[in-house]
């Protein structure tokens, strides 16, 4: 994916509000909400208590972005003060797992007390329209950063991520839908339509797991089209069906298509309010799609 040049007074003013932001919680501290410990080891425990099962350390470090030896030593020291227990899983023994133990819980509740506190101490000083006016700020602010986290990228149909994802997906259908789906009774696409010059399958990955997918057919010298698009309820609100859709209009281009089209059925609402906000237009039935009673095109 090419990335747009960021211009200097951005990169400026995004450096000032982390020193502001860093400052102000205290991450500069050693001794994290007067802790004894460390804002990432403040952090790793978080993760690994609010965890309902124990917790795969390279899914936490993915998670976390951390590097390998950096959560190793936090880890080693959150188990030498008793607050967190490291074993082999029992299904897979060379895989690692961390729990947190009935002082490391006890120690989580400290911990949500004191951020507690500190949330509250940036928002007393201010009046209240300004708290507000923060509040909102800083829900954009997380909104886009996580929005920055995903990254789309091909996928193999045939894969378990892909399958995933494709049952996901026929789920949500299966549920919204007023008399259920049948994948059988649909013109779903092929595996082998999203492979090779036929089409291509993109998955939307974050902390790498895949939260949304989408495919494009794209048969030679006729109009390409969407298949299978879906976003996960954990993701819906940050844009990624929207960033899915344009690198989806960017394949076909680059395949060499001039229109792409789309059916889809009208409980879907919020994915139809997308299509029509990226530019696409209602036309005729160009399928016979049964369950759909929409049908859009864009000229890319």
């Amino acid at each position: 994916m090419v990335r747009e040049t960021v211009p200097g007074e951005d990169v400026a003013r995004v450096r000032s509000f982390n020193r502001t932001v860093t400052q102000r919680v205290g991450a500069l501290q050693d001794d994290y909400l007067s802790r004894h410990r460390s804002l990432g080891a403040c952090r790793l425990l978080w993760e690994v208590d609010a965890a309902p099962a124990p917790v795969d350390v390279r899914d936490l470090r993915a998670r976390l972005g951390l590097d390998s030896g950096y959560v190793s030593r936090l880890l080693g020291s959150l188990r030498d003060d008793g607050l967190v227990e490291l074993s082999a899983d029992p299904d897979d023994q060379r895989v690692r797992v961390v729990r947190a133990t009935d002082a490391g819980r006890t120690e989580r509740r400290v911990l949500d007390r004191a951020s507690d506190e500190l949330a509250a101490s940036l928002l007393a000083p201010l009046p209240p329209e300004d708290r507000s006016r923060l509040v909102d700020a800083m829900r954009t602010v997380e909104r886009l950063l996580v929005r920055g986290l995903v990254r789309i990228e091909p996928a193999d149909p045939r894969s378990a991520e892909s399958l995933l994802a494709l049952r996901a997906y026929f789920a949500e259908l299966d549920a919204r839908f007023e008399h259920g789906f049948d994948p059988g009774a649909s013109l779903v696409a092929a595996d082998d339509e999203l492979t090779g010059d036929r089409g291509v399958l993109l998955v939307a990955r974050l902390h790498d797991e895949v939260v949304a997918a989408g495919g494009v057919k794209t048969p030679p010298g006729e109009p390409a089209l969407l298949k299978r698009m879906w976003v996960s309820d954990r993701t819906r609100g940050l844009g990624v069906g929207r960033m899915l859709l344009a690198a989806l209009e960017d394949e076909a281009r680059r395949r060499g298509a001039h229109v792409v089209r789309l059916d889809t059925n009208g409980t879907l609402t919020e994915a139809i309010a997308m299509y029509r906000a990226c530019g696409y237009v209602e036309v005729d039935d160009f399928n016979g799609e049964p369950y759909a009673d929409h049908w859009f095109a864009k000229d890319l």
